[in-house]
């Protein structure tokens, strides 16, 4: 009787919310493949009518054109290299600036909370003043007001404390280059880092099941500490070497060379997203409750405890999500680099469907790589959200 009932008020699949949301979700779908489709159509019907196909054959053809930074290039070798060059270079000044302006928006978003008057009225200042000056005029500020107008020549060039030197040609400053005996000690890092590993997933695994707290990476910190520390100990002379640059007749030699592109927007880059960081940071720590701050207080937690151990670990649910969203924007931001000569991905690719006149499989390729960067972006950013997120009970 129950059953006859219970089929008697079944409600028809045409009006069955539950069903209705799948197949609008489908038909959703459906709309946008075609729209694709018909998109892809279009184009090769306009490439045929002007006698072009879609090719990456010119990929294999040599360049012909000079990069001057990033991995070792030729101008004799292919398209497709020289490619590689600029995502390289894209993603070297994306993930530097990254850390940077982590560093700058935390330390500003922190001061701008600040109970000095003077800290706090500063760390605004620079917040209002950097977000309403557009990014492309103050990577032109850096590269001509600041690196090619206010630096002085190699010779007369400005010394700051660590050999870092401040020329119109660039920074340079010292660097950590491998030593003749670095192929020994590069075998004490591969087994240092796959026991680091093991200890960090057998310690999580314990911690689990005991359901307890604690922080594996620590000691698979520690394990990898001593054992680098071992090897380098075990390895015959240093395994690694500081070169230090030393100006000789016409330029600095040795240590590392930064050019005066890629100095300039990196410090751009770092500057104008640390501002928006900042905010982010300054909201994140506002949401968490007042209750919080005191009852840390009450314990007899100092100032500085309470903020790193009590208030930035809640914070950081709230900050999380939108700081990915800045990461993004400092790695698409960097496209701007062609407007001061930086050898990027967006200035290789125009260089390259300038000589070949392959303006569609070029754009193509571009937008590829960076969605590529932006999809991986997000799903480191997403995964840490989820380890960090509030688990309840």
């Amino acid at each position: 009787m129950s059953n006859k009932v219970s089929s008697s008020h079944s409600v028809p699949f045409w009006r069955d919310v539950r069903v209705l949301r799948v197949i609008g979700q489908v038909l959703f779908l459906v709309i946008i493949a075609a729209g694709i489709l018909w998109l892809l159509n279009n184009l090769q019907v306009n490439l045929r009518a002007c006698g072009l196909r879609i090719s990456f054959n010119f990929l294999k053809n040599t360049a012909g054109f000079p990069i001057s930074e990033g991995l070792r290039y030729n101008p004799t070798d292919v398209h497709g290299y020289a490619f590689w060059v600029g995502i390289v270079n894209t993603i070297r000044i994306s993930l530097i600036g990254i850390v940077l302006t982590t560093i700058i928006g935390t330390v500003v978003g922190i001061a701008r909370l600040s109970s000095n008057w003077l800290v706090k009225k500063l760390a605004g200042l620079y917040v209002e003043v950097v977000r309403n000056i557009p990014l492309l005029v103050q990577l032109f500020f850096w590269y001509f007001a600041v690196m090619l107008t206010a630096l002085p020549m190699v010779k007369n060039s400005i010394g700051l404390p660590g050999s870092i030197y401040l020329t119109r040609r660039g920074v340079y400053l010292p660097w950590i280059t491998p030593a003749e005996s670095f192929g020994t000690w590069a075998w004490y890092i591969i087994g240092g880092l796959v026991v680091a590993i093991a200890v960090y997933v057998f310690r999580r695994i314990q911690l689990k099941r005991a359901e307890r707290p604690g922080f594996p990476i620590i000691w698979a910190g520690t394990i990898l500490i001593l054992i680098l520390g071992a090897g380098w100990f075990l390895t015959p002379g240093n395994p690694l070497a500081l070169t230090i640059p030393v100006l000789k007749r016409f330029n600095f030699e040795g240590g590392l060379w930064l050019s005066t592109s890629f100095t300039s927007l990196l410090v751009g880059l770092s500057v104008y997203t640390g501002a928006f960081i900042a905010e982010i940071v300054r909201a994140g720590i506002l949401a968490v409750s007042r209750g919080q701050t005191e009852a840390a207080r009450a314990v007899g937690l100092k100032k500085a405890h309470v903020l790193r151990l009590v208030v930035l670990p809640q914070a950081l649910r709230v900050i999380i999500p939108p700081l990915a969203s800045q990461y993004l924007n400092l790695t698409k931001n960097s496209s701007l680099a062609i407007l001061i000569g930086y050898y990027d991905l967006m200035n290789v690719g125009t260089t390259i469907f300038n000589q070949t006149g392959r303006a569609v499989e070029m754009i193509l390729l571009i937008m590829a790589s960076y969605l590529t960067m932006s999809l991986l972006t997000s799903l480191l950013m997403n995964y840490y959200n989820r380890r960090m997120k509030l688990v309840e009970r």
